[in-house]
């Protein structure tokens, strides 16, 4: 079955979008739109899109069969809400919506008109997550602990360096500032061990960044810690834009042995016990260890070799399995009761925090 697919929302992240959606067998792009015309424009001619809008009304008239809402969060609900009713299905960049209220309009809306939904946890679909579950299901640590999830930010990065060099920028407008438009990538690596529909939660935001502007770049926090604890799995997040070099990384802790999953380099290495008696129990891991960080050097160079090492990978894997849940082979990627908890968690974290003190006081 072939499927038809549009764009909504024109900025940096639609040039992923596209390259990996063009990468899925029998999907064709049909129009891209933006409120503001130049930005579909120069989308459609640089990617080779022959068609292009600035009204959704009139990208609806090309009946795509799914459209992919890469707007900032402010629109979701309201752009979701207009595709599904005009019988295409979604997927909406994250986080899916503003708060939980309206997470949960989306999904109903989904349920009552039957299309389908995913939002983009491409991270959690990338092959070193893939790779994670199948050691954690074969038994490799035992039974799951404790699960510590990090997740770095560049503030001088290209998207960083934009938020603070303007004060209207729509992340300002966020609840959750600069958090909510990223620790979706953080705690839905928590919440894939912890499974309580609400776990115990306590959060505290700052702000470390010295720069003062004097208007609301100065409200943001740039700092979150957060734990979670549910009934038999615990877990640790930290968002940080400021420790070098930015991290990307989960440690999963079990009763046999500890998974470190690196999203940056795109490796998956265990901790295993000592199995042998005294110091040679501690002299010998070490170069295994290596051996275990060689191996994934090869496996890696093979797979840039065939062009396999792309950053997209999570997002091609995530939009490969919604698509194939489109055309009714398979669930959605991401369970609907999954995204309501991690909005029911974020909407928790961001009362507590609010948004961190000029000064650097803790908020929460």
């Amino acid at each position: 079955m072939s499927l038809r697919v549009a764009i909504v929302g024109c900025g940096k992240i639609a040039d992923g979008h596209v390259g990996e959606i063009r990468r899925v067998p029998g999907a064709t792009i049909v129009g891209v739109c933006d409120r503001e015309p130049l930005m579909a424009e120069q989308l459609a001619m640089r990617m080779g899109i022959e068609r292009w809008t600035d009204d959704l009304g009139r990208l609806l008239e090309w009946k795509p069969d799914v459209v992919h809402v890469t707007t900032p969060p402010q629109a979701h609900l309201d752009i979701a809400r207009r595709v599904m009713d005009a019988g295409a299905h979604v997927y909406v960049e994250k986080p899916l919506a503003m708060n939980l209220a309206e997470t949960r309009a989306l999904l109903d809306h989904a349920r009552r008109t039957g299309r389908r939904v995913t939002v983009g946890h491409s991270f959690a679909f990338d092959p070193v997550a893939l790779d994670m579950r199948r050691r954690i299901a074969r038994g490799d640590i035992g039974e799951v602990v404790h699960v510590e999830s990090w997740f770095g930010y560049n503030l001088s990065g290209p998207f960083g360096a934009a938020i603070l060099a303007d004060p209207a920028h729509w992340v300002h407008g966020l609840p959750g500032g600069l958090f909510h438009n990223n620790i979706d990538h953080m705690l839905n690596k928590i919440t894939e061990f912890v499974e309580d529909d609400r776990p115990e939660v306590v959060a505290r935001a700052f702000t470390r960044r010295l720069e003062r502007f004097g208007d609301a770049r100065d409200r943001m926090a740039d700092e979150l810690r957060v734990t979670v604890r549910g009934r038999r799995v615990t877990g640790y997040g930290t968002f940080s834009s400021s420790v070098r070099p930015v991290a990307h990384f989960a440690r999963v802790y079990g009763t046999e042995g500890i998974l470190h999953v690196d999203y940056a380099l795109r490796t998956v290495t265990a901790e295993p016990g000592p199995t042998l008696p005294s110091a040679i129990g501690r002299l010998l891991p070490p170069w295994g260890r290596a051996r275990v960080w060689a191996g994934w050097g090869v496996r890696n160079g093979w797979r840039f070799a065939r062009a396999r090492f792309h950053f997209f990978a999570g997002m091609h894997e995530l939009i490969r399995r919604f698509y194939a849940a489109v055309r009714g082979e398979g669930d959605v990627p991401v369970p609907y009761r999954d995204i309501e908890r991690i909005a029911w968690i974020m909407e928790t974290i961001f009362r507590q925090v609010g948004q961190a003190s000029a000064d650097g006081e803790d908020a929460g």
